[in-house]
């Protein structure tokens, strides 16, 4: 790997937070639009720095940081489609998407592990 911009868990995770965005462009919760917004950017951010760390070790803690923080993430979509800031659709859609990329992450740390 020359650059974490070639991860593909990366790179789905960063379209993922851009479209969650968008999504909560018209909420006007600010707490949980907040938390959520951070919970979204930290899983990409995470795998960025633990790529440019020097150990095999450091990127794994930070991989599985990125993977609690999509965990963090399911549970605050699940909030918000239960008070209804999200539609249903888009929980569905958001959920799929963070399992998808934790079983990424679980896979790439599994690979590092090795």
């Amino acid at each position: 790997m020359k650059s974490f911009e070639e991860l593909t868990v990366w790179k789905r995770s960063c379209r993922m937070t851009v479209e969650l965005y968008k999504s909560l462009r018209s909420c006007n919760d600010c707490g949980l639009k907040g938390q959520m917004s951070r919970a979204a950017v930290s899983i990409p951010s995470n795998i960025a720095e633990g790529a440019e760390r020097r150990t095999h070790k450091e990127f794994i803690n930070f991989l599985a940081i990125a993977k609690g923080s999509a965990a963090e993430l399911r549970t605050q979509i699940y909030i918000a489609s239960e008070v209804g800031i999200m539609t249903r659709e888009d929980c569905r859609k958001f959920t799929e998407e963070l399992k998808e990329i934790s079983r990424m992450l679980q896979g790439l740390i599994a690979s590092l592990s090795s």
